[in-house]
């Protein structure tokens, strides 16, 4: 597959998912990335997973109604990234993670969906040594992998603020560990930290998502116009390593990192534009 555009549903939440779903369209993007966002998307794992084969039926019928395509579903079991984390040190709290993401699988295959995407777990740091909550992590991860590839999908693991792989070398390591794994990538991550691109570019290589939004020093989410991450140079090094996955447009509308400062709509417009640009040039 060469490189397409996506667009998140969770990017619109004050839209009913229909209508969310009708103005991607309307942007004339082909797929959508499926947010499983427990406490806070359109389509949460709590109430899809009650009945996951018709859920995800449902939504199949949805997407076809608008002629879309699942590019991803990106699965949070949780509003605070802890109380369910993969690597929970309670195991009943690791057991439920384990369930839902088995759920998440059947769901992604059922409406089309080649890949997941999921958090790579978190520092309990508080109550154990940072390198038990790691150690953890890769082994909830490993067994993932395994039942992801079973399934016929792709598991992306997305680093972030305040994970185990919240800074590029991490990542690294986590790739290395974890026979296997991808990475859904974000730089907006890492930029607002003040990390350069050029410290984040060797993740390209292990890519298999990609989130696009405009992110600087301080700022996770940011205009096109603040906006400091090179999209030209990532799309240059992604024909260079091969990269066949999506361009995910992913603004989101939370208080948290103060995301709901800008407006989504005309953003994701203007990178939609830009990197339809970027994709033709030769």
């Amino acid at each position: 597959m060469t490189m397409e555009l996506a667009c998140a549903d969770f990017t619109f939440p004050l839209l009913p998912h229909d209508r969310a779903l009708a103005l991607i369209a309307a942007l004339t993007i082909p797929a959508v990335d499926i947010g499983l966002f427990e406490g806070r998307s359109h389509l949460q794992p709590s109430t899809e997973f009650q009945d996951t084969a018709r859920a995800a039926r449902t939504l199949n019928e949805r997407l076809g109604t608008h002629g879309l395509r699942a590019a991803d579903v990106f699965l949070q079991a949780d509003n605070d990234g802890h109380s369910y984390a993969i690597n929970h040190p309670l195991s009943a709290r690791r057991r439920r993670a384990r369930d839902w993401f088995e759920h998440a699988l059947e769901y992604a295959g059922i409406c089309g969906a080649a890949h997941v995407t999921i958090s790579p777990g978190v520092p309990f740091a508080d109550d154990e040594p940072v390198e038990d909550s790691r150690s953890r992590a890769h082994a909830e991860l490993a067994w993932r992998g395994e039942r992801a590839h079973a399934a016929g999908i792709v598991l992306g693991v997305e680093p972030h603020l305040g994970s185990v792989a919240a800074r590029p070398a991490a990542a690294l390591h986590l790739a290395a560990a974890v026979p296997g794994l991808s990475l859904t990538l974000d730089y907006g991550h890492f930029a607002r930290a003040g990390i350069p691109d050029r410290e984040v570019e060797p993740l390209l290589a292990h890519a298999s998502h990609f989130h696009v939004r405009g992110a600087c020093r301080g700022a996770l989410q940011a205009s096109m116009r603040d906006n400091t991450i090179d999209f030209k140079r990532i799309v240059q090094v992604m024909r260079a390593v091969r990269y066949r996955g999506y361009l995910g447009l992913e603004y989101v509308w939370t208080e948290w990192e103060n995301c709901n400062r800008v407006d989504n709509l005309s953003e994701t417009i203007l990178f939609r534009d830009y990197l339809r640009t970027l994709l033709t040039d030769t």
